[in-house]
């Protein structure tokens, strides 16, 4: 089973009324709309309303590197390279203009966010704007695709190499003293604060029956 990310409450607001009552226009929004489960990572194609195109209608092509918000705020960040620019749009995934998600490719990555793809080779987040859809029977797990990016030549947008991003996607081609450098911002304890940690277990077994019933 797959419950979207955007239904957990953000931490410390796990029980008000504006998210109750958020999820019950989301769940009205997908019996008429239909939101397939996707991942950062997956290759996605959205149709929007546009009454500036020709047929009233866009279509773009890309790979999830964000998602982000929560209840009706939720969103999802699509990548492309066309024409040798990086194109990004940002999409409100319960947006009255969206007319069609498409998911083109299903599968995760090593990393739960991919805006380094920004500062990686062009070709790592290039795709085929007629690309046809790769087949993924429902009882097949999720693929992880564990490939690691190479990255242009620094600056960069963000300190990637640095401990706290905690990347795994990027084969990082830094001279070691730089790589040692990165490696004096590391702060070890935090993996044993269990402050930090946030258990939906819990909730997310209320909200899944929550949905089950209204779907």
């Amino acid at each position: 089973r797959f419950l979207s990310p955007e239904f957990i409450p953000p931490r410390g607001r796990t029980d008000p009324l504006k998210f109750y009552i958020e999820r019950k226009d989301m769940i009205q929004r997908r019996k008429v709309f239909n939101i397939p489960e996707f991942y950062v990572g997956s290759v996605l194609a959205v149709t929007t309303a546009d009454p500036y195109a020709s047929e009233k209608a866009s279509r773009f092509v890309g790979i999830c590197i964000q998602r982000g918000g929560k209840g009706l705020g939720a969103t999802f960040v699509l990548r492309n390279v066309i024409e040798d620019q990086g194109v990004e749009i940002c999409y409100e995934l319960y947006s009255p203009r969206i007319q069609a998600i498409e998911v083109l490719k299903l599968e995760k990555r090593l990393d739960d966010n991919l805006m380094y793809l920004r500062d990686a080779l062009p070709e790592y987040s290039t795709f085929d704007v007629n690309m046809k859809p790769v087949s993924h029977l429902d009882h097949e797990e999720i693929p992880v695709n564990k490939l690691q990016v190479r990255m242009k030549p620094k600056p960069w947008s963000k300190r990637w190499e640095r401990p706290k991003y905690n990347i795994k996607g990027i084969k990082f081609e830094l001279p070691e003293k730089k790589m040692m450098e990165a490696q004096k911002w590391s702060q070890p304890w935090l993996e044993f604060d269990m402050l930090r940690e946030y258990d939906t277990s819990k909730i997310e077994e209320k909200i899944w029956k929550e949905v089950s019933e209204g779907l």
